[in-house]
């Protein structure tokens, strides 16, 4: 799977106002905004980003995914 392939599985199911990605192809991490996080602990979070995948982390498409995740706030807040 490439960066924009996962990227486009994430934000068609998450609305998201920045992500980036690294990653081999199977080993990812991602930094994710989403005001869908508001209000969510980290592992909400999380869940809400793995169900963009669907199967796709069992079929071993996508081996591990490691991530950082932000409300807009706390993005601005880290960027200053």
């Amino acid at each position: 799977m490439t960066a924009d392939q996962l990227k486009e599985l994430i934000t068609a199911g998450l609305p998201c106002e920045h992500i980036a990605l690294e990653g081999d192809g199977r080993h990812w991490f991602a930094t994710i905004v989403s005001s869908q996080f508001e209000g969510q602990r980290l592992l909400g979070r999380q869940r809400l980003v793995y169900a963009t995948l669907g199967n796709r982390m069992a079929t071993d498409e996508v081996h591990a995914l490691s991530m950082k995740t932000y409300t807009p706030t706390e993005w601005a807040t880290a960027q200053a």
